[in-house]
């Protein structure tokens, strides 16, 4: 009896000098919800979300080449739609680019997968000096002067508008207007639209081998695939 005694008033006492495990663990899981909500960036109006953003282009063939889509990142970007002046400037990252990716290749309309080697080896040479020449040009830039809602919208029905500024890529600026189609998305606004360039307009011989049976097109499209927070309120991601 005197035994039992001792250890159900041992057991309270352990009972009473240890934490609850339980709830400390509970406190913590709480702390680490806060913590991450703080750390979850604000988004002003404008601002783009670089991870979700991306730039894609169809290269288009001579002789015996081959068409190749391409899909590359935005180093920067801010774009503020419906602005009469000033509308913002998009940085698009030419060291990121990648030829004949899956997505890439879906994006612009094109069939088919190629291997991993050939698509190194044709990245290699749009990187090159002789393309891009991206360890001199690590950058190309859009600043936009106005992106004014257009008057129709878009075959979907979505609201239109046009953008209109200058285009730079390697040492050459020259104007652009395009339209893209806007869609809100979870709070965000998904803005597309494309344009076309001339690689020779801005000093870009297309690539071309074996004396020119084998090459590309001068002529490329570009698409953008963006998501911009909305003028009304900031946005998290």
């Amino acid at each position: 009896m005197l035994k039992s005694t001792c250890r159900m008033v041992l057991l309270c006492f352990i009972t009473a000098v240890l934490p609850a495990t339980p709830v400390v663990a509970q406190h913590t899981r709480t702390a680490s919800s806060q913590q991450a909500k703080s750390k979850q960036k604000q988004y002003q109006p404008g601002d783009l979300y670089l991870a979700s953003s991306h730039v894609y282009t169809l290269v288009g063939k001579t002789g015996l080449g081959h068409e190749h889509g391409v899909v590359g990142n935005l180093a920067s970007g801010h774009l503020e739609l419906g602005a009469t002046n000033k509308a913002g400037e998009i940085v698009f990252d030419m060291a990121s680019f990648q030829a004949d990716t899956d997505a890439a290749r879906k994006y612009v309309g094109l069939e088919g997968t190629l291997s991993q080697s050939t698509q190194q080896q044709v990245t290699d040479n749009m990187l090159g000096d002789k393309v891009l020449n991206v360890d001199k040009y690590p950058t190309a830039t859009f600043k936009v002067h106005s992106a004014e809602k257009a008057a129709k919208p878009s075959k979907r029905g979505l609201p239109q508008y046009v953008l209109k500024g200058e285009f730079t890529l390697q040492k050459i600026t020259r104007p652009i207007e395009f339209l893209v189609e806007v869609e809100m998305v979870k709070g965000w606004q998904h803005v597309r639209g494309g344009f076309r360039i001339k690689q020779t307009d801005y000093g870009i011989e297309p690539f071309s081998k074996a004396f020119g049976a084998i090459g590309v097109a001068d002529q490329l499209t570009i698409w953008g695939d963006a998501w911009v927070a909305p003028i009304s309120g900031s946005a998290q991601r």
